[in-house]
């Protein structure tokens, strides 16, 4: 994506979020607000994502709509453009309609099908499923398979310099059955961490495969770049970020201890499903440090072209941190101290 784009959308998007939370420590709550009606994507028509009411941040020449302080989430789905250049999201699913023939109550069944992308209403060929049906599962099963046992481009590490090391897992199998294997730096990755990362930064930056590659593949790049800028726009300090491959969410503990920075971010695959197998998730915690508890983690997660749109993840990852920042907490803590 082009940097230009992202910094004139992530300056948008953050300057959008501190008028949002100067509003509402000046205005009280009113137990009469109107709730926002829920609104579904349509999945048996073929038909893009949904827009959800706001207007895509893709579109740097038109200004973020009013959400009665929510924070605003555009369609991501739609095509990019940025300087003349389109890239075409050619891996939007489509999800057929109906394969039940002549059902009871046809209306209720596609008003049931357009809430979910679950395989409800495929229909059947005697006690077989139908064969495009068969054929889409293996398709996402295969997907997910991939993007589990896959690698992540080092292509992609280099434009986002970002050095790689590992944990103590040898092997993908090792990573599955071990999953304390995935938490623990590997003795050469603490080495190389402590000689080329500066210590105690603010903000320190880590990216890992997790359970899905597909996921950093597909979404890292503009998240990254989206929460550098945002992190830059509100004045914080940010460390050297590198790349841990084979890792789970707690190996910040480990990253913590070394460079003792205040907030780890851990930009992570999510586990792969039928539905996505592309999904990333921003793990954020407070001075973590051995032994720190899971309540004391946060987690913005769903992050993909048909959740939460990468770019404005990126921008609202870093207000999240300013939070965290100025309670001096994460996880309940920061709940129990908001309130």
């Amino acid at each position: 994506m082009n940097p230009e784009l992202i910094e004139k959308v992530t300056k948008l998007i953050v300057e959008k979020l501190q008028t949002q939370n100067g509003s509402e420590r000046n205005t009280a709550i009113s137990s009469e607000t109107p709730r926002a009606e829920v609104k579904f994507w349509d999945h048996t028509s073929g038909s893009p994502l949904p827009s959800t009411g706001h207007q895509s941040v893709m579109e740097p020449n038109k200004s973020v709509t009013e959400t009665d302080g929510l924070i605003p989430f555009g369609s991501y789905s739609e095509t990019k453009e940025s300087g003349g250049f389109v890239e075409s999201q050619s891996k939007d699913v489509i999800h057929p309609s109906s394969g039940i023939e002549e059902p009871f109550n046809p209306e209720e069944l596609q008003e049931l099908m357009s809430k979910t992308p679950a395989r409800i209403g495929i229909g059947r060929a005697g006690l077989r499923p139908k064969t495009d049906t068969w054929l889409k599962f293996r398709f996402d099963h295969a997907a997910a398979v991939d993007a589990v046992y896959g690698d992540v481009n080092e292509e992609l590490l280099n434009r986002l310099d970002l050095f790689k090391v590992s944990t103590r897992v040898s092997d993908k199998e090792v990573y599955i059955r071990r999953p304390d294997y995935g938490r623990k730096l590997s003795d050469e990755a603490k080495q190389i961490i402590s000689e080329k990362c500066r210590k105690a930064p603010t903000v320190q930056i880590i990216v890992s495969d997790g359970l899905s590659s597909s996921a950093v593949e597909e979404n890292v790049e503009d998240v990254y770049l989206s929460l550098e800028q945002s992190l830059k726009s509100l004045g914080l300090e940010t460390g050297t970020p590198f790349y841990i491959e084979k890792g789970r969410v707690a190996v910040m503990d480990d990253v913590g201890e070394l460079l003792q920075p205040k907030v780890v971010v851990l930009l992570i695959g999510e586990r792969p499903g039928l539905v996505s197998a592309e999904s990333l998730s921003a793990y954020l915690c407070y001075m973590p440090r051995l032994g720190t508890i899971e309540a004391d983690r946060m987690v913005i997660s769903n992050i993909h072209k048909g959740g939460i749109p990468p770019v404005e993840a990126g921008a609202y990852i870093g207000t999240i941190i300013q939070k965290i920042l100025k309670y001096e907490a994460s996880g309940v803590s920061l709940v129990q101290k908001e309130s």
